[in-house]
């Protein structure tokens, strides 16, 4: 199986993770809500799977490439 590194693409502050480990996603399912420059940004799976890692939490901040969740496919 190949995995999916699901990156920040901007810094901000981790608002809601929306799956838990070994989840099955969808393409475009919501993986978390990530709030920049007070705008909520919906971090969505790229591809379908299952939930191998959650790298964040709720209140964490992130920068731009931050791995926040991997999926595998």
């Amino acid at each position: 199986m190949a995995l999916e590194k699901v990156e920040a693409p901007i810094p901000g502050k981790i608002l809601s993770v929306d799956v838990q480990v070994g989840s099955k996603v969808v393409e475009e399912d919501t993986l978390c809500i990530l709030e920049s420059m007070k705008m909520e940004n919906p971090i969505v799976a790229p591809v379908n799977g299952i939930v191998k890692e959650i790298k964040v939490a709720p209140g964490q901040t992130v920068q731009a490439g931050n791995v926040l969740v991997i999926i595998e496919y």
